[in-house]
């Protein structure tokens, strides 16, 4: 079972530095964690859209609608870091602020939510979260520039290496077809062109 801890000592460890019991214990690693480790999560979530923190819901118009050009407002929900599509993917849609701003009456949406129990990521998830935090933490600890810099290329590897797993994952039959495809966009391609 994953945990905050867990993840924080994964990235001390990278570091060479000693590991921590609680992310509230009086000591540099734990507070420097303490402020870095969620920020850090939450750039690792933007990035992708991860399926294990994938949430759909349907949102309500607010009260109050937008000054102009949109006829409806809707309040993002709390936990939403990034919104990803709309139910329909002709609803044309604004994000500003905590708000998504449109002409529809009611809007269901696809999103990226906060999650913040670590038990729910994917292990891939873990690892980049912990190698980024690692890049983030390495000069406040170690006071090394070039230990910082080595990380972040190591992080965007491992993040690179997640997303082609996460997003190749649950698609049946979507790998397979792809040379299909491509024939088929190939022949129809010279077909329209006699």
């Amino acid at each position: 079972m994953a945990s905050v801890v867990e993840i924080a000592n994964s990235a001390l460890n990278m570091l060479g530095a000693n590991n921590i019991n609680s992310l509230t214990e009086d000591s540099k690693p734990a507070r420097v964690i303490n402020q870095r480790y969620a920020p850090v999560r939450d750039a690792v979530f933007r990035a992708h859209p991860w399926n294990c923190l994938i949430k759909r819901q349907a949102l309500a118009a607010d009260t109050e609608a937008p000054a102009f050009e949109f006829a409806t407002a809707f309040s993002l929900p709390g936990d939403c870091l990034r919104v990803l599509q709309t139910e329909y993917l002709d609803t044309i849609f604004r994000v500003e602020g905590r708000k998504i701003l449109s002409d529809e009456s009611d809007i269901n949406i696809l999103y990226i939510s906060r999650v913040e129990d670590p038990n729910e990521y994917d292990t891939l998830l873990i690892d980049t979260i912990a190698t980024k935090l690692a890049a983030e933490i390495a000069y406040p600890l170690v006071a090394s520039n070039t230990l910082s810099t080595n990380l972040f290329v190591i992080y965007e590897k491992k993040l690179s290496e997640a997303r082609f797993v996460d997003a190749t994952e649950g698609m049946p039959g979507a790998l397979d077809n792809v040379a299909d495809r491509g024939s088929f966009q190939a022949n129809t391609f010279i077909q329209s062109r006699f």
